[in-house]
């Protein structure tokens, strides 16, 4: 019998999880993973005030974390002979920085019912077995994942009526400025404030993938 699907993570040019240059299986499935979920508040009071009333800010992203182990002992079925080239396969897809973009690549994680995408945050690798001739042959990476959302989706999952919050969106592929004003505010006319508050020079041509914060509306 074939065994449990192995996770997947894919590795994308676009933010629309297109553009695919490549994916990694992982050795051994994870034994379990943490997901992290945090509000911000605006926590400055009146002076003089004793206390605070919060006010939301935004919704970062959730983040996933995963300890995933690279071995070269052989003890696993398939396992590879070198170590070091193992990781690096591995680096290329989620950690590399990729030049046709400008920055590391979109990401996109399967487990069996579990579909995330994502961007790595961290990365840190433990090296816990080696040859006599001091070569890896064990390693322990924690890994940390930032769920990605395009523009487009949180559009759609925001409320529209609601300009007085802080709205944080990753630009998409296809996203322009004055139409996100509009979605976001009702009106275009915004696009200008909020190219000046995350201090564009130029608003024509958004780098995809860049996360732009829309104020709350005074």
């Amino acid at each position: 019998m074939p065994g449990p699907a192995k996770m997947i993570v894919v590795g994308y040019e676009k933010p629309d999880f297109t553009g695919k240059v490549g994916q990694y299986a992982v050795q051994v499935n994870p034994e379990k993973y943490t997901q992290s979920f945090s509000i911000t508040y605006d926590k400055q009071g009146a002076p003089g005030s004793m206390n605070t009333a919060l006010k939301f800010s935004r919704m970062p992203p959730a983040e996933m974390k995963f300890e995933l182990i690279f071995d070269a002992t052989g003890v696993i079925d398939g396992s590879p002979t070198d170590l070091t080239a193992t990781i690096s396969d591995f680096q290329k897809i989620v950690y590399s920085y990729d030049g046709s973009i400008h920055e590391p690549r979109y990401l996109q994680i399967t487990w069996g019912t579990l579909t995330f995408g994502a961007r790595l945050t961290a990365l840190t690798l433990n090296y816990t077995l080696f040859s006599p001739e001091g070569h890896p042959l064990r390693a322990r990476a924690d890994v940390t994942f930032a769920n990605y959302v395009s523009a487009s989706t949180i559009a759609k999952q925001e409320d529209r009526q609601s300009p007085d919050i802080t709205h944080r969106v990753v630009v998409g592929a296809e996203d322009r400025l004055p139409l996100l004003s509009a979605a976001i505010y009702g009106d275009t006319r915004w696009y200008f404030d909020v190219a000046r508050h995350n201090g564009l020079v130029g608003f024509r041509r958004i780098q995809p993938g860049r996360v732009l914060y829309f104020p709350r509306l005074q």
